[in-house]
């Protein structure tokens, strides 16, 4: 005969919770939810209700309830009140001292969706083509046509470690290529694929990246961004029938997907405002994936209303113990490391709409403790909660579903012990109504002190938690050998439920050996109970809480702000300002003037500039409220200009995947953060033209900026100007370094390079004609290519030729295909050998921008002579000095200067050449290259003569704002050392705190020259 059990009344709620949460567990979804699949026996409807009551249920971001209900029905919220009625048939837990979230969504994620590796071709040889099968797209990184739904596969391990964070939702994609395709935003649970899909077509997702393509171009960012461009304009030449010669199912899949929000991962903020621009041009709106840097560039970032989605997988502070090892850490990478916590901050103070994403975090456990970083470094709970929750699910269209808790939305919630953003423990999370347990629900906090009673001896009892353990002492007082005894004895403890169990062994005047103690925890966090000593006598016992740690009031809760962090500087690296420089009025006094004009060099004379332009030019010139330069014994000029210029530019100097790359232009990838800029204003260059490499015949379109160090992009490029493109001949474009297995694109000699150039130009006028015949006639409307608009360009003298080149027959023979075509070649840099064929470059009405005395470097250089400069001018050939490389360009007042001795050049025309001339070559004369009035100021003050190698610029200006100063410039070397040792004292403390660090390695940052090649993915 079997016995009956009496289960206590504190087992009973134990095992009730548990068989609820096993039910659940295997009905987690009712039959409706479910219809179109059989079943394989009677069909059962779950219809459970469920009702949490007196908890703190946080809505929304914006409403929370006190001692409030929520109640949910199967997948579903029912309601949420605070006096919520409670249905009959509903299990109900009460959650007092609880808290309620909605669970957070993740808007950047690849779970369950493959990502495909990349094949490289076992012969090494470079794709050109396109090998996927099927009507799609020319270029494999381009890819619409993938959904991420048709992927999908759920994987439980990856959705745990989400679940466990708070995550109850995520948008999913197949991070490949530029275009990738649609997202789909899933549920965390583990159900059917079927029912834990939530939207399968959310949304759409691009970037710069070209992912697992094999295929050559593009090589590079300004590929990536052009490639982007033209499949825009391709897809909405695509979107009427009429215009249609042939199929293809990608064009057809970026018009479907064209209504979704589309998603751009863009990695850092520069790449956040060259999409912006993409979009701008196209006439799609992105919401950025960004890198978390964003705080580096908040005004712009602001210009083009930027939506956000941001990481917190901050970076590792430095192991910089050895202070010769901390030398090799940029000041960049340290002010980051002390800023990135504080980006999530800096976008809510600016009222950026943002998400927050764990793309990126080595270890999603870390994601909790970050957020509370990112709180204590000044985001606000409440934008915290909105960025994980309501933001995302409105990015996407889905705020009906979820990111908040009301009726009709998805159950997707968790519950905490406590304030989630600053301490609280998740304990379960509920995924479309399952529950995934995690703690025990009703687990008391023990922390504190007590009075422990034992048959009527009190002894203090301490309780403390480290981690996820509790740390328990026991103060025992009494006499031991006739002292006072005051004994501490360690107590393990164990707390199940409302169940506690204790055991020291104090060794003491009162016992001996053992204690056990085992009781209940009441509702005013007593413990009573009765235990037995170790020489068998039963006793009583009571824990009194004397000072328990009390819930305090929200108010009290916040967790305190760290010490704000240096300020953002301008750039945010070094000498970088607080402050961008701004123009002011100047008079300088007394110097030696070199005006480029007819009154040549000029002593003892005054330059007075307003409002960044050159507002007089002589003698005695009263200053008014301008600031006085007293610039005795010192030589005033205009600012140098460098025609031929590779810095400023980011991932990549060449698009060198196809022949002709005229879509591509290097304004798409200025990086404003390149430390040479400044380099070059402490040399006296002003403006450079920042070009295309050489890797192919007609390369790409340069930016001509001024060197505005600390301004973003678009402020440094001077829009006015004239547009360019890069030409090049020679050894770099028929691939003759490039070795074996890089020897598969046309051309590959140099009678192959004017055939492209021909070929290139034919296709140019017959693009012209067709457009001109749909103007005039109508019909099917051409295809807009941007590189043979381009193209159309230079044939209609609307953008001009700098020229790589080096040998006299390829020389003539650009100069002989640009007559057939009826232009003219700009400019010929490099153009060593300019001095065989200076009388027809004179003649066809090329300049020439060349070296001061560099050469030795290749084969077709080996005719290169000191006086190349002084003999192509002899023949009136307009000549420059340029640099084509970071280093030289710090001294091109020197490269002048070498002309001088090499021919007997004049001063003043010697300077010319890198002042006026290259002025004129990038038609810019009218406001830069001399001191006129009405001319840019963009001036630099000598305190030498400027052609002698003991000169040093004392200032440089541009626009009237004072760029270098040697004065400045050694309080920004002080100031600089000083922010590096506070930010290094931080990581040191980091590291003393027990922080993860890592190990310095050096980084050598690469100059880039004419004929760098790299792949940018």
């Amino acid at each position: 005969m079997g016995r009956i059990l009496n289960l206590s009344p504190l087992i009973v709620p134990m095992i009730k919770h548990y068989l609820i949460v096993a039910a659940a567990l295997v009905l987690g979804h009712s039959l409706s939810a479910q219809q179109t699949f059989p079943v394989n026996g009677p069909s059962v409807k779950n219809g459970k209700v469920y009702a949490f009551t007196h908890a703190t249920i946080h809505i929304d971001h914006i409403t929370t309830l006190k001692d409030a209900t929520l109640i949910i029905q199967d997948d579903k919220v029912l309601t949420v009140a605070a006096n919520a009625a409670i249905p009959a048939n509903a299990v109900i837990t009460d959650l007092a001292g609880k808290h309620i979230y909605p669970s957070f969504i993740d808007l950047y994620a690849d779970y369950g969706v493959a990502k495909p590796s990349r094949e490289r071709d076992q012969n090494f040889s470079p794709q050109l083509e396109t090998r996927k099968d099927g009507p799609y797209n020319w270029n494999q990184s381009i890819k619409p046509e993938v959904n991420a739904v048709e992927l999908f596969k759920a994987n439980d391990k990856a959705a745990g470690d989400l679940r466990k964070i708070g995550f109850g939702a995520v948008l999913t994609h197949q991070a490949d290529g530029i275009m990738r395709g649609t997202g789909t935003l899933v549920s965390l649970g583990e159900n059917r694929d079927n029912l834990i899909i939530i939207d399968p077509r959310a949304s759409s997702h691009v970037s710069f990246q070209k992912g697992s393509s094999n295929q050559t171009y593009p090589s590079s960012l300004m590929g990536s961004i052009a490639l982007l461009k033209q499949t825009y304009l391709d897809a909405k030449w695509y979107k009427t029938p009429a215009n249609r010669d042939h199929v293809n199912l990608s064009l057809q899949s970026v018009n479907d997907n064209a209504m979704l929000p589309q998603i751009f991962e863009a990695i850092n903020k520069y790449n956040i405002l060259r999409a912006a621009k993409v979009g701008s041009e196209t006439g799609v709106s992105y919401i950025y994936k960004g890198g978390g840097d964003e705080y580096q560039r908040i005004r712009e970032l602001k210009a083009v209303s930027a939506r956000l989605i941001i990481p917190i997988d901050f970076p590792e502070a430095y192991d910089v113990t050895d202070p010769y090892d901390a030398q090799f850490v940029g000041l960049d990478d340290l002010k980051h490391w002390e800023w990135a916590p504080a980006n999530a901050s800096e976008l809510e103070k600016n009222g950026f709409e943002f998400a927050i994403t764990t793309a990126g975090l080595k270890d999603k456990k870390d994601f909790l403790k970050n957020l509370r970083k990112a709180i204590k470094a000044g985001l606000s709970e409440s934008a915290a909660l909105k960025a994980l929750t309501s933001t995302p699910a409105a990015f996407i269209n889905n705020g009906s579903k979820v990111g908040a808790l009301r009726k009709g939305m998805l159950a997707n919630f968790f519950i905490s012990n406590d304030d989630i953003f600053e301490k609280g423990n998740i304990i379960e999370n509920w995924i479309q109504g399952t529950p995934y347990v995690y703690d025990k629900l009703d687990e008391k906090s023990l922390e504190g002190k007590y009075t422990l009673k034992i048959n009527d001896v009190s002894y203090p009892l301490t309780i403390t938690k480290e981690g996820d353990k509790l740390k328990s002492i026991v103060q025992l007082y009494g006499t031991k050998d006739g002292k006072a005894d005051t004994t501490k004895a360690d107590v393990k403890i164990d707390n199940t439920r409302s169940l506690i169990t204790l055991s020291f062994e104090p060794n003491g005047a009162h016992f001996n050996g053992l204690v056990r103690l085992s009781g209940t925890i009441q509702d005013n966090n007593e413990w009573k109970g009765k235990g037995k000593l170790m020489n068998g006598d039963w006793v009583s016992f009571v824990a009194i809480p004397s000072e328990k740690t009390a819930a305090k009031p929200d108010s009290a809760k916040k967790p305190t702000i760290t010490a704000k962090p240096g300020a953002v500087l301008y750039p945010n690296m070094a000498y970088g300002r607080p402050e961008l420089p701004a123009a002011k009025s100047m008079l300088f006094k007394n110097a030696t003037v070199w005006t480029n004009e007819k009154e040549g060099i000029v002593d003892n004379a005054d330059v007075l500039i307003i409002g960044g332009k050159i507002a007089r030019v002589g003698k005695n010139i009263p200053a008014g409220t301008a600031t006085v330069v007293d610039a005795t014994g010192k030589h005033l000029t205009t600012g140098i200009i460098d025609e031929h210029s590779h810095i400023a530019i980011s991932n990549g100097v060449n698009e060198g995947g196809q022949a002709v790359s005229a879509e591509v232009t290097i304004e798409d990838v200025v990086n404003p953060d390149d430390i040479n800029i400044y380099r070059q204003l402490a040399g006296g260059v002003t403006t450079s033209q920042l070009l295309h490499g050489s890797a192919n015949p007609i390369g790409g379109r340069s930016a001509i900026i001024k060197l505005k160090y600390g301004y973003g992009p678009e402020q440094m490029k001077i829009t006015s100007a004239d547009k360019f493109i890069k030409f090049a001949l020679g050894e770099n474009v028929k691939q003759s370094n490039w070795g074996d297995f890089n020897t598969v694109r046309f051309p590959q000699t140099r009678m192959g390079v004017e055939q492209t150039m021909r070929d290139a130009f034919i296709r140019a006028k017959e693009y012209e004609a067709s457009w001109k015949t749909f103007s005039a006639k109508g019909g099917a409307m051409p295809r807009k290519d941007l590189e043979l608009e381009t193209l159309v360009e230079i044939l209609n003298g609307k953008r001009f030729i700098t020229c790589h080149s080096y040998v006299q027959s390829e020389i003539n023979m650009l100069m002989k295909v640009a007559e057939e075509f009826n232009f003219r070649v700009n400019t010929f840099t490099h153009i060593l050998e300019g001095y065989k064929v200076a009388d027809k470059m004179a003649k066809h009405g090329a300049a020439g921008s060349t070296f001061g005395d560099w050469w030795a470097y290749k084969y077709e250089v080996k005719d290169a002579i000191p006086y190349n400069a002084n003999l192509m001018a002899s023949q009136g050939v307009l000549v420059a000095i340029n640099s084509d490389d970071a280093e030289m360009a710090r001294r091109l007042n020197q490269e002048a200067a070498k002309s001088v001795k090499y021919g007997g050049m004049s001063e003043e025309n010697a300077w010319k050449m890198v002042t006026l001339n290259p002025a004129k070559i990038l038609h810019l004369d009218k406001n830069l290259g001399s001191i006129a009035v009405g001319k840019d100021a963009d001036l630099v003050l000598w305190n030498d003569n400027p052609l002698s190698i003991y000169a040093k610029p004392v200032k440089t200006l541009i626009d009237g704002a004072v760029f270098f100063d040697t004065e400045e410039d050694l309080v920004l070397r002080k100031t600089m050392d000083q922010e590096r040792e506070r930010i290094i004292q931080l990581m040191l403390e980091a590291k003393k705190s027990g922080e993860v660090t890592k190990k310095i390695e050096p980084k050598a940052k690469h100059l880039y020259h004419c004929d760098d090649l790299e792949l940018f993915d």
